[in-house]
């Protein structure tokens, strides 16, 4: 009666671990930004993400604005050189320059490396990264003095 007592317990035990019935062990590629030595985790915007018989996604219904409210404003100098890099290896990352004026252009990104502009002011920067299982886009902002 003890025997059976206790592979009941086993049982429960093993069937309450919290551990998810599938197959994958998704983990979500983290973004950074780094300005000289120090790097900073962006903020992550939406994303799309399908595996064999897993998917996940998340999105936004806040705007650009409210997200890069939430990220600890970057100050930087005029024609400073930013590093982006995301884990996981994308296949392609873009980035895209909101400007105070709320027009936006497409960076170019060399060497993981864009060259921030020689215009003081706020800019916020949305970098979308790609793999064959989805995409995530990211989010920070800088102000140049």
């Amino acid at each position: 009666m003890k025997k059976f007592f206790l592979l009941l317990i086993v049982i429960f035990i093993a069937g309450c671990n919290g551990i998810p019935q599938t197959s994958t062990d998704y983990v979500q590629a983290q973004g950074k930004v780094i300005v000289g030595n120090q790097d900073y985790s962006m903020m992550i915007d939406e994303f799309v993400w399908k595996e064999k018989d897993f998917e996940t996604r998340k999105l936004n219904d806040s705007n650009i604005y409210d997200l890069a409210d939430e990220f600890n404003t970057l100050e930087v100098e005029k024609d400073d050189k930013l590093k982006i890099e995301v884990e996981q290896n994308p296949s392609s990352i873009i980035v895209n320059q909101w400007n105070e004026d709320g027009t936006s252009q497409t960076v170019e990104l060399n060497e993981n490396e864009i060259t921030l502009p020689s215009k003081e002011g706020n800019y916020i920067y949305e970098v979308m990264a790609e793999w064959s299982e989805g995409k995530i886009s990211y989010v920070f902002d800088i102000n140049i003095e």
